[in-house]
């Protein structure tokens, strides 16, 4: 069994994570401390590569959200939800297999990979004639997306302490923003003038650019062994089990109060096997498998499962204000694509700062409880706020109640990896990097969907039956005639806007039951010590001039 050497003293859970990690890296896992020194520009290059994969995949995000409505309409659709959910499912189910892969063939190649088939998913939802073509290729950027969003994460822990990662953190963080703040005027605009397939096939250039920095640049350490070797190191049976449960439970959420009743068995037997097979994947690994994806020690403490709890509520909160506030805007507010766009700005313009700021704290104080704790009332009062928005509610009220919201999501996105890190060795950030990210996406299928079963449910209740006739297809077609609605005659379209209206305020109320569900787990975290060093294993390959200029042999 490996040893790892650590010069941070050895927070709770360290001593299990040394017992139970039953996978080490080939190489030893060792910590070594990170000198106070400049960093070169190959360092500023490697963070100006993952910082452009991260702002393609935060562009995907917002900017189709926004589009959605003209898209559902243009294609004849009616399975909106599944152009969200798809995405995450997708993204979501492979997250544990890419930790797997960057740990045993290496960051670049995998980061490469991820690339490419985001942008071949691209391609397809450029190209797509129909609904089920575009949730297809929404699918295989999915597996890109979320190869993505893991990669981004191990390969800046590989460079970065704990200690320091806030910062830098919240410096990736403004590729994301600023993919949110163009994001939805893009969509928008795109959408508005017929053109949003040029959405998805502006991904393609900005994912070569980023695939050449990647390949010319990230130059990092890979581990040994042959091929065949690393391909032992699989754990495939956990790979499939994780798969397979994770699509079980988002078909029976995507299905439920929509297609089928919740009480049915096409919803409930989905979801119970899903669950089940997400319990039955956590037994197997923490019991089996010699190298698994999920090592028991990611959740061996009890700050660790406030921290991964934690992670999966913050999501299902952001992906309603990124979803339902461009709906809320175009539905009750008669606001176009671009509109909205400019309308949600607010969210791209908080988030970013607020995370920036929240780790540079972290980085002066060497807390992260204090944070956490503000976020989540920040989270528990601008949801409130929001609900009480009603169609008729002046625009500005919920421009700058969202901004409210977004201040407390600003800070978790640069936060709670903190409670999630701090119990473990340096060497394993990627296995908890990879299930990190695993739960944030997760978290967006949930979010999306839940959201959206919310919506579809409170417009049974809620809209006309004069709408109802006129639009034969119920609910599910609702919201593709949401740009529709502002031509209607009165009093339909009042009808229709109220309904609207009110369906989504209860959206609002989960919200608030979900950040109330997260200020609670979030004191059972302790606050412990920050790592200040990285793995030796991992890490920029110097060269041999900047070798030998290291005092090191060659």
């Amino acid at each position: 069994m490996s040893t790892v050497r650590l010069k941070d003293n050895a927070p709770e859970g360290i001593q299990l994570a040394s017992l139970n990690n039953r996978s080490p890296s080939p190489t030893a896992g060792r910590a070594v401390e990170e000198p106070a020194k400049k960093r070169g520009w190959r360092f500023w290059v490697v963070i100006l590569s993952i910082a452009c994969s991260m702002f393609i995949a935060a562009l995907e995000l917002v900017a189709v959200s926004t589009a959605l409505p003209t898209i559902v309409d243009d294609l004849h659709g009616k399975e909106f939800i599944w152009v969200g959910s798809a995405y995450a499912l997708a993204s979501t189910a492979f997250l544990p297999l890419s930790g797997s892969l960057a740990q045993i063939f290496g960051r670049k190649v995998i980061m490469l990979a991820s690339l490419v088939i985001f942008a071949l998913g691209s391609a397809l939802c450029g190209a797509a004639k129909s609904m089920n073509f575009l949730i297809a290729g929404r699918t295989v950027q999915g597996l890109g997306g979320g190869g993505i969003a893991s990669l981004v994460q191990i390969i800046l822990s590989d460079l970065v302490p704990l200690r320091e990662r806030g910062i830098f953190n919240g410096l990736i963080g403004i590729a994301w923003s600023t993919a949110s703040a163009i994001g939805p005027i893009v969509g928008g605009a795109l959408a508005e003038h017929g053109k949003w397939r040029w959405l998805f096939y502006l991904n393609i250039p900005i994912c070569g650019f980023a695939a050449l920095l990647v390949m010319v640049f990230l130059q990092l350490r890979t581990p040994p062994g042959t091929f065949r070797e690393k391909l032992r190191r699989m754990d495939w049976i956990g790979n499939i089990m994780v798969i397979a449960s994770t699509t079980a439970v988002v078909i029976a959420l995507t299905w439920g109060g929509i297609q089928y009743s919740w009480g049915s068995a096409n919803v409930l037997v989905p979801l119970i096997l899903g669950l089940l097979g997400l319990v039955a994947f956590v037994i197997y690994e923490a019991k089996i498998p010699d190298h698994p994806i999920v090592p028991f020690n990611l959740m061996a403490s009890r700050t660790g499962i406030s921290g991964y709890a934690q992670t999966f509520l913050m999501p299902v909160m952001m992906l309603d204000l990124v979803y339902y506030l461009p709906t809320y805007y175009q539905s009750c507010k008669d606001a176009s694509p671009i509109r909205s766009g400019v309308d949600t700005l607010t969210i791209a313009c908080i988030i970013a700062p607020s995370g920036i700021i929240a780790g540079a704290t972290v980085a002066a104080s060497k807390k992260y409880c204090p944070q956490i704790y503000l976020a989540w009332i920040l989270a528990i009062i601008g949801a409130g706020l929001l609900s009480t928005v009603h169609a008729d509610t002046p625009r500005s009220h919920s421009i700058g109640f969202q901004a409210v919201a977004s201040a407390g999501l600003g800070i978790l996105t640069s936060t709670t990896y903190f409670p999630v890190l701090a119990p473990l060795p340096v060497s394993s950030n990627a296995h908890a990097l990879a299930f990190f990210t695993f739960f944030r996406n997760f978290a967006q299928v949930w979010g999306v969907t839940i959201g959206g079963t919310i919506l579809q449910n409170g417009l049974v209740k809620r809209l006309p039956v004069e709408f109802q006739t006129q639009f034969p297809g119920g609910t599910a077609i609702a919201y593709s005639i949401i740009p529709l609605i502002r031509d209607l005659e009165e009093p339909l379209k009042e009808q229709v806007r109220v309904a609207f209206g009110e369906s989504l305020r209860h959206i609002w109320y989960a919200a608030i039951g979900f950040s109330g569900a997260g200020l609670i787990i979030s004191l059972g975290m302790k606050s412990l010590p920050l790592h200040t060093s990285v793995d030796e294993d991992w890490g920029i390959k110097e060269s041999k001039l900047e070798l030998t200029q290291n005092g090191k042999s060659v």
